[in-house]
């Protein structure tokens, strides 16, 4: 069941109030699973009743993204701000140093928090942040034409595609290798999900600044990269196992760039397996 929780933040106005929306089930330790950009926490319902089996699973919608509210005025969409908020929302739920899985923006992330000590286990499917400066920009034209779609496309058309298996494949082939396996009413929502993302383009914007190149030490870290990754490509995997040594680094064969839904057995022992 979905549930809202506020916490303040410091911004250089003074603190602000952050809400957050998430959905939290299971017994265990905690996991927390961060999303990508422009969607939202059910990117993790194929995988959440596995893990919620061993795990105190805590999905979140991102500030600005789903069913959260955009950051008040004052805050930014950067790292240096979100990763610490991200901490508050820890706080006030009353996690201590949780583990940590997030896709692409979320894989990101989980990496910062990770390095700023905050969870004790981190994995990440695709992350940003390990590309070129044009692997990047084609990352960044991909989202936004996405976007841009989404935007334009009126509802009762995404309804309609959705109830055909090529529709949902017209819609998501971009995010998921196997787009047929997504129910019409999950890629209808995620659809309305990426057009409505207030965040969206401040997020983008800070992305442009974004290189990942320290190590994560003193913490497990998986990075598990999908085969068929169509916007951030799989050999950014092997730049991220450069910069994390230690790192385990996984190949999830026939998986796209939300892996979830493609092999959710595969994708939930990775993260049950590097939170062990």
């Amino acid at each position: 069941m979905a549930a809202t929780v506020s916490f303040s933040v410091p911004s250089p106005h003074g603190p602000r109030t952050v809400t957050v929306s998430y959905a939290r089930v299971g017994s265990g330790e905690p996991l927390l699973l961060l999303h990508g950009i422009g969607h939202h926490r059910q990117a993790w319902d194929p995988v959440v009743h596995i893990l919620a089996a061993e795990r105190d699973v805590i999905a979140v919608d991102l500030p600005g993204f789903g069913a959260s509210p955009a950051l008040p005025d004052g805050l930014a969409y950067d790292l240096s701000t979100v990763v610490p908020a991200l901490g508050s929302l820890c706080e006030a739920l009353e996690i201590d140093r949780p583990h940590v899985a997030g896709n692409s923006l979320g894989g990101l992330l989980a990496l910062e928090l990770g390095r700023g000590k905050l969870v004790r286990s981190v994995t990440a499917l695709s992350p940003a942040g390990f590309w070129s400066p044009f692997e990047r920009r084609y990352a960044f034209t991909v989202l936004t034409a996405m976007r841009q779609g989404a935007q334009t496309m009126p509802l009762p058309v995404v309804e309609r595609l959705s109830r055909t298996a090529a529709g949902r494949a017209m819609l998501t082939s971009t995010i998921y290798a196997r787009p047929a396996r997504r129910s019409p009413e999950a890629v209808v929502a995620e659809t309305l999900a990426l057009a409505r993302a207030e965040g969206f383009a401040d997020t983008l914007r800070a992305g442009t600044s974004v290189q990942f190149t320290e190590d994560v030490p003193g913490l497990p870290v998986t990075v598990a990269w999908g085969t068929r990754d169509m916007i951030l490509m799989r050999r950014q995997g092997v730049r991220a196992k450069q910069i994390i040594p230690k790192a385990r680094l996984v190949r999830l064969p026939g998986c796209g760039h939300v892996p979830m839904n493609d092999d959710p057995a595969l994708v939930a022992r990775v993260i049950l397996d590097g939170s062990r």
